[in-house]
């Protein structure tokens, strides 16, 4: 509890026992002469006032060059405002910027050292040291939302995620009703938010998804952060998760890292999680009665709802997602690859007979060479390329006939080369089973433009000799022939029914004789 302060006329009893005061005798302690000086410890005495106080009181008598006796035109308020003169207040100082700190802190490089220099020089004299500065901000910081306490450098990360809900997508044609999913992918830095809706959350749909948010921020940031779906993560795991393979492979194509959110610890993607709240809050809502029928559409509508949602602004600091974006991340991007990523699918096979491998239900060659060796698929929207040792052995367009060949012709064996099968061995072991055999055979083979492209059905057809025994395949062999259906399919059907002894007749002679067909005799 603060000292009261003495009275005025209590400070002027201490003057007068002082400087006036005539005390009769020691003993009544009354009548001092002018000239006599009581000691401070006896003025203190008659007064009931400490020693220090008497003391403190003729030492601002003496500052304030003031005079015994007092003038008479000198009131109590004079007098005290002589005795005790107001302290001067203190400089009022310069309270720093803590939203624009926190927000300079998030480029590369920033230190809050350098921001106080700069906020020295702005205010000389009215300026906190760094020590204070710091331990301000860091009280401010504190008191601002638990969110903004995770600190998210300029460029930096990228948070992915899907919202729950879906959009319908309904087919105009057939009310068929698909269910649309919501891709979205938001900056750490800026909160510059990317949506995007496609048919699932397979592979492709979330590969290709990203390829477009990069385009959209016209950049890549330094780490994507997604959430542990099979899409991204082939298994989840704390410390070592292990990244699905074309999900490595687009990380690797736009120099970035993949570093997954940690399973059941959603602070690790609070970012995601948040964005994706406020889009089904102020996207997904919004659009809740539309019907959409096409993807395009949906993401029309969503591409319009998005630059709304980026440019409206912040509630607890000033500005947008879009000028903090142009502001803070934008700069920090890596730039984006010459070339798109293409999404590819994968696929360990083995070279045929043939020299093909399939995929999809259709035949790519590869030099004949590598027959019987393990390779490597990899089939893109317009590209198949096949490897050895990761080395290319084979690049095809793309084809999306089934059961066809794509085959070129530096890949087929030269003629004088000794294989180990060929269209005189295939007829010769269709001779050994029967001439109904040989003759379906010959059909095979002439059946394409190259009779390698025949040595898989052909061998298919043979090898039913093994299953269903030579003879059964011999009559079979011969009714397809009768029937005008010499197939293997078809002979192979024969068989399973066991209706091989079955008398068939075509509907329509067919006649194998004529310029497009080679022979069995081309062969010999």
């Amino acid at each position: 509890m603060p000292k009261k302060r003495t009275t005025m006329s209590k400070i002027r009893d201490v003057f007068r026992l002082k400087f006036d005061a005539k005390l009769p005798n020691r003993d009544v302690a009354h009548c001092l002469k002018f000239d006599a000086k009581l000691p401070n410890r006896d003025v203190a005495h008659c007064l009931k006032m400490g020693a220090a106080t008497v003391s403190d009181l003729l030492g601002r008598f003496n500052t304030a060059n003031l005079s015994w006796p007092l003038p008479d035109d000198l009131n109590d308020l004079q007098l005290e405002a002589a005795l005790f003169p107001k302290r001067p207040l203190p400089a009022v100082k310069a309270l720093p910027d803590f939203a624009l700190i926190h927000q300079e802190l998030k480029r590369k490089g920033m230190t809050k050292l350098l921001l106080w220099q700069e906020y020295l020089d702005e205010n000389l004299d009215t300026a906190y040291q760094y020590t204070q500065y710091c331990a301000l901000y860091q009280r401010w910081l504190k008191k601002q939302k638990r969110s903004m306490r995770q600190f998210h450098l300029a460029g930096d990360k990228l948070f992915i995620d899907y919202c729950g809900p879906t959009v319908p997508i309904v087919n105009p044609d057939t009310g068929e009703v698909r269910q649309a999913q919501i891709f979205v992918a938001t900056l750490g830095a800026s909160n510059y938010t990317y949506v995007e809706a496609s048919a699932g959350q397979d592979q492709q749909s979330w590969l290709e998804a990203h390829a477009n948010a990069f385009e959209f921020f016209g950049g890549v940031p330094r780490l994507l952060v997604p959430d542990n779906l099979k899409s991204a993560v082939t298994k989840a795991d704390r410390y070592e998760p292990v990244l699905n393979e074309n999900y490595q492979k687009l990380a690797r194509h736009y120099q970035t890292a993949v570093m997954p959110a940690r399973p059941y610890k959603p602070k690790d993607k609070a970012k995601a999680e948040n964005a994706v709240l406020i889009v089904e809050r102020w996207l997904l809502m919004r659009i809740r009665k539309q019907v959409f029928h096409t993807l395009a559409e949906l993401n029309a509508t969503l591409r319009a709802l998005l630059k709304e949602l980026n440019q409206r602004p912040f509630k607890a600091m000033a500005g947008n997602r879009q000028g903090l974006f142009e502001q803070l991340d934008k700069p920090a991007l890596t730039p984006l690859p010459q070339s798109r990523y293409e999404y590819t699918d994968h696929k360990q096979a083995k070279v045929n007979i043939d020299y093909h491998v399939l995929y999809n239900k259709h035949a790519y060659s590869v030099p004949h060479q590598y027959v019987g060796e393990r390779v490597s698929l990899e089939a893109g929207q317009r590209v198949v390329r096949i490897y050895h040792h990761n080395q290319c052995i084979a690049r095809h367009q793309r084809s999306h006939k089934e059961y066809g060949f794509s085959t070129l012709s530096e890949h087929m064996p030269e003629f004088h080369q000794k294989q180990q099968w060929s269209p005189g061995r295939l007829l010769s072991w269709g001779q050994s089973i029967g001439p109904g055999c040989r003759e379906v055979v010959a059909h095979q083979l002439n059946s394409k433009p190259h009779p390698e492209q025949a040595y898989r059905s052909t061998l298919g057809l043979l090898n039913l000799s093994r299953q269903y025994g030579e003879a059964r395949l011999e009559k079979a062999c011969q009714s397809a022939l009768l029937a005008g259906k010499p197939q293997r399919q078809f002979i192979e059907n024969l068989l399973k029914h066991k209706r091989e002894d079955v008398t068939l007749s075509a509907s329509q002679p067919v006649d194998l004789c004529h310029a497009n067909v080679r022979g069995s005799h081309y062969y010999n």
